[in-house]
């Protein structure tokens, strides 16, 4: 018998799941024991499963220990997801219907006295007969009630690791972690230790998040990652770590072909950069991002628009109505657009969403123009609102690598007077356009002003924007208006220029 048990770092086996291997570093170490751990419905039976058919896949001999599962609950599995379990050997040891009969419930002895024994020795023949590559032993549960004692238990999940050494063998315990508290001497046992969450938020779907607890010998990606269990499989968006992802900065200004625009802005938007635009609700913040985003197609480059709050019917109902139609754009692929539920998208997919937008794809470049319309809805999408900054700070690092300009969209609570903001992130961004309605002349009107450009100089001017079926008009500055960003300004202006100012 090969022994493998000081093999200097083997080549690691994939589990077929492309963001569980980017988590790991490229897969599991060989010929070990893991421990798969999370509560019912975490989706532990759906990646063993899957590991166990991508060995399949690959020529090996894979073996399911299914202890609570019967055999047809692990088929209609399968099947929900398009899976077939052929090539798996599938060990069934659950209770049979006798056992439930009264004379079969009645012994002078505990039946787990020799249950346990019966049970592995089981397990053991199969292994021998069979010499799979892969195991699964679905659940550790059983075999604690059938221990009884921690001790005993500890002795058994022992002995079984060190039948499985020399093996060449890869074995996954399965543990739903029904018993009360945690159970560390298991963790410490198992080479690797990989958690799953099931949360449920208090509005919308389930969420669900994985980490690696432990890993020994082997450098993988901490923390927590959210994953999706669609038809298929487990779906894991790896959190996004931008110092991991190389510089592709594009030079030049980003303009928006609005030429008073683009003086406001001191020329344009410098790639690899990121964009506030702060303001009251209907003040012109999506239409200004859309402007940009439309001149961007039409110079041939590719925009993504992530839309938290609008629908996509009244998008387009609204940009045609400006006179700036999207609709080519969006047909040519020239402009995307992706509506987020936030009560079924997790932070985590939603930053894998953005990152696949901006990767090329099939020989065809990534978006260059990202509009996030509004990080209001973003924020809703946060179960825990404390961590929003810096998963955002980590997105906007990544795309400012990537040489993206993104454009925050960001409603104020208000609409004249003081104004309040859902949360701070102008500290975040590399230029800040505001926003503000301002009564004048009987009339309420709206107001455009750069407050922070970093990376070059701008205009300190406040300007009137105005929206019509020619798209945007920014005016010249407001000189003669003392307060405009206050919503109640004072003229100072002449009495000709205030007569003009009327006739217009």
């Amino acid at each position: 018998m090969k022994d493998v048990g000081n093999e200097v770092n083997p080549p690691l086996i994939a589990t077929g799941i492309a963001g569980l291997d980017d988590v790991l570093g490229g897969g599991f170490t060989p010929n070990r024991l893991y421990l798969l751990e999370g509560n019912p419905g975490s989706g532990k039976t759906t990646l063993a499963i899957k590991w166990l058919i991508e060995g399949v896949r690959r020529g090996d001999k894979v073996v399911y220990v299914t202890l609570s599962e019967t055999k047809n609950e692990l088929e209609a599995v399968a099947r929900s997801h398009g899976w077939s379990l052929a090539g798996i050997d599938i060990l069934e040891l659950v209770a049979p219907e006798s056992e439930l009969e009264p004379d079969n419930q009645i012994a002078m002895f505990q039946p787990s006295e020799i249950e346990l024994g019966v049970t592995t020795k089981v397990i053991l023949a199969e292994v021998e007969r069979t010499k799979p590559r892969r195991v699964v032993i679905d659940s550790l549960s059983e075999i604690r009630l059938l221990a009884q004692s921690p001790l005993r238990y500890r002795r058994q999940v022992l002995a079984l690791k060190q039948y499985f050494i020399g093996r060449e063998c890869t074995v996954f315990l399965l543990d739903d972690m029904t018993y009360e508290a945690e159970d560390l001497q298991l963790q410490s046992i198992a080479h690797g230790v990989v958690t799953l969450e099931q949360l449920s938020p208090e509005y919308g779907a389930e969420r669900r998040r994985l980490r690696i607890l432990k890993l020994r010998g082997q450098k993988y990606r901490g923390g927590y990652h959210d994953f999706v269990i669609l038809k298929g499989g487990l779906d894991v968006f790896p959190r996004l770590v931008a110092a991991e992802h190389g510089h592709s900065q594009k030079r030049g200004l980003l303009k928006s072909d609005n030429d008073k625009l683009d003086a406001l802005l001191g020329g344009g938007l410098q790639y690899g950069t990121s964009a506030v635009l702060l303001g009251p609700a209907g003040c012109g913040k999506s239409t200004l991002a859309l402007q940009f985003a439309r001149a961007a197609a039409q110079r041939g480059e590719r925009a993504a628009l992530f839309a938290f709050d609008e629908r996509l019917e009244t998008l387009f109902e609204r940009t045609t109505g400006l006179g700036m139609d999207i609709t080519p754009y969006v047909a040519s692929g020239h402009i995307a657009i992706y509506p987020i539920d936030t009560a079924e998208v997790s932070p985590g997919e939603f930053a894998h969403r953005v990152r696949r937008a901006v990767e090329p794809e099939n020989g065809q470049a990534g978006a260059k123009v990202i509009v996030i319309d509004s990080l209001n809805g973003y924020l809703n999408a946060m179960p825990e609102e404390r961590f929003l900054t810096a998963q955002l700070h980590e997105l906007l690092t990544y795309l400012g690598h990537k040489g993206v300009v993104t454009f925050l969209v960001v409603a104020q609570h208000g609409l004249v007077g003081h104004m309040e903001s859902p949360i701070d992130t102008t500290y975040l961004a590399d230029t800040v356009i505001l926003f503000r309605y301002f009564e004048a002349l009987g009339a309420v009107r709206q107001a455009i002003s750069v407050l922070k450009k970093r990376s070059g100089r701008h205009e300190r001017t406040i300007r009137e924007l105005t929206l019509s079926d020619k798209g945007i008009t920014v005016g010249e500055p407001l000189t003669a208006f003392q307060g405009v960003l206050s919503g109640t300004p004072v003229y100072h202006g002449s009495d000709a220029a205030l007569a003009r100012a009327k006739d217009e």
